[in-house]
This record gives structure tokens, C-alpha cells and sequence, in this order.
């Protein structure tokens, strides 16, 4: 099997036929079927069903491609971390939407003083992050765990040779603008509530309970906004006198004075930590961002 292979069964299946993917390919049509069947033969599956209406990908050929993508995705990578200037530092980090992994960014860039970089912040959805960092996107991930989705995103973890290892852990807060009415208590109640728009992040096509960002996803509630990003669910907080659920944690910096977090009353705790492949050594440059991990969420708690 070889990479060339590869990437002519991918053609195939995006082309829906042989004599359309020959000509994509710029080979002759006898030297890409025969190369197909000697994959096959190898592999020991049939990947193409041949019909007079064309071809059709068979089950197994199905699920051959996906793992086919995966490899030439993989090789992608590697060719193109090693295609450019091997001088050019590069580091990637995949995180739920928390402001002290920006802030430990920001700080990370601002003590690193190269002519050349190539930096790469992802605020993503949950399972996203776990993938990219399974797959070598990203060095680190940044997401939390509880007792409701502990079970569920470890197992996860697990079958990515995955290791979570604990920043800090803390009590449910929400976060609401500094003019909404709840504001000046000491802390609310999921009966206070109750009247206001709850904001969440969208996750796509993981929208499964286990793979929210917010804590007590299983409730049900009035009225309901998903978002994509950190910059509309704050809008909408302020505009709308909405709230999210999260640990308390933010950065003034950042933020400034509009967005002020209040203790939730309920009997949960929130584990945040990083994910690292445990196959991989770390670089310097994400020990160094750990630390700043460590640093801005101490500065940050100080302040709650």
C-alpha cells in the first residue's frame, strides 16, 4: 500500500468514476484500475463495486476511506511542518472559551521575542479540542471536567492516548454584565435565574449534554441562545441581561468591567485542567505557556 494509492481510491470516491478520476489524476484509466485492484488484493476487501451506472463504495470500502483520509491528513501535517524553515518556532493550543488561556497567550507572545513564529490559539468545541490534540494539531488542550462528564470525556481521552492533568479546580459562578439586576447579590440561584436568557457554546455535531462547556446542561430552561464565540455570548450578556455558567474566573484585562461573576448556589464542583498526547514529549514552549497557565489563573482568582 502507498500513499499514491491512497490518494487514487480518494479520487475515485469523490469522482464517482473511474474514467473522470484517470483524467484528474492525469494517468491512464487501465493503470488506475489496476492499481486499485492490486489494493484491494492486498488490503483483502473490495472498495468499489463496478456497475454499467458506475461505481459504488462498498461498506468496507467506506470505512477503508475514512482511515485513508486520516493517513494523508497525517502526511499532510508532517510535510508541511517540515516543508518550511525549520527556525520558524511553531505552537498550537485548542481550549473552551476561557479568558486566562488568551491571557497566558498573550503573555506567552509578549516574553517571546522572535522575528519568526507561527502561534496558533483555537477557542473550539469540546470535542474538537480533544481531537486536535489526539491528532497533533495542537500540543495542548484546555477543557474541564465534573461528575457529570468525567466518565464520558475520559474514555475519550483514553482512546486518544490522552492525559488530563488539573490547573485548578472551583465553585459554578455565572457570568452577567455588571447592569444586570442580580448583580449586586452575593450569589444567585437557579431560581433567580429562571426569568433571564441562558447563554451556552454550540457544539456542533457533538452536541451531546457530556460535551458542553457549561456545567447543568440537562436542565431545562425558558429561553435558550447558543453561540459560537467568547466576543457574541458577552455581547449577548450585556444586551440582553443573559448568563452562562463557568468557574468565576475572568480577566478584567481583557474583559473589562462590563462582565462580573457571581457565585452560583448549587452543589457542583468544576475540574479545568490540559490534555497532552502521552506519547509525546513536550516542547519548551508548552512548559512555558503551563506556566503561565499556572501564573494568570492565580493572578485571576486573586481577584474573585
Amino acid at each position: 500500500m502507498t500513499f499514491q494509492q491512497l490518494k487514487y481510491v480518494i479520487e475515485v470516491a469523490r469522482s464517482r468514476s473511474i474514467s473522470k478520476a484517470a483524467q484528474n489524476l492525469f494517468i491512464s484509466q487501465p493503470s488506475l484500475s489496476n492499481s486499485i485492484k492490486e489494493l484491494e488484493k492486498e488490503m483483502g476487501i473490495t472498495i468499489f463495486s463496478r456497475t454499467n451506472k458506475g461505481i459504488i463504495i462498498t461498506p468496507e470500502g467506506s470505512e477503508f476511506l475514512g482511515y485513508a483520509r486520516q493517513v494523508l491528513e497525517q502526511a499532510e501535517l508532517l510535510e508541511n511542518r517540515y516543508a518550511q524553515n525549520s527556525s520558524q518556532q511553531q505552537f498550537a493550543v485548542s481550549s473552551q472559551h476561557y479568558a486566562f488561556a488568551v491571557s497566558a497567550f498573550v503573555r506567552l507572545l509578549q516574553d517571546y521575542n522572535r522575528e519568526e513564529y507561527e502561534f496558533t490559539l483555537r477557542e473550539t468545541k469540546t470535542y474538537e479540542i480533544i481531537d486536535d490534540v489526539t491528532n497533533l494539531r495542537s500540543e495542548i488542550g484546555i477543557l474541564y471536567l465534573n461528575g457529570f462528564n468525567e466518565k464520558v470525556i475520559s474514555k475519550f481521552l483514553r482512546e486518544g492516548n490522552l492525559v488530563f492533568q488539573q490547573l485548578f479546580e472551583a465553585k459554578p459562578h455565572v457570568f452577567i454584565s455588571s447592569n444586570n439586576p442580580l448583580a449586586q447579590q452575593d450569589y444567585v440561584t437557579l431560581a433567580d435565574l429562571e426569568p433571564y436568557p441562558y447563554l451556552s457554546y454550540e457544539q456542533g455535531e457533538y452536541n451531546s449534554f457530556y460535551f458542553s462547556e457549561e456545567i447543568l446542561s440537562t436542565l431545562t430552561r425558558l429561553k435558550n441562545i447558543r453561540v459560537t464565540d467568547r466576543a457574541t455570548l458577552f455581547n449577548l450578556l450585556i444586551g440582553l441581561n443573559g448568563y452562562t455558567i463557568s468557574t468565576g474566573v475572568i480577566s478584567k484585562e481583557l474583559n473589562g468591567e462590563n462582565i462580573i461573576s457571581v457565585p452560583l448556589q448549587v452543589d457542583e464542583r468544576i475540574t479545568v485542567g490540559y490534555i497532552t498526547h502521552k506519547h509525546v514529549v513536550q516542547s519548551p514552549m508548552a512548559k512555558i505557556y503551563i506556566e503561565l497557565l499556572h501564573e494568570t489563573i492565580a493572578d485571576e482568582i486573586s481577584q474573585i
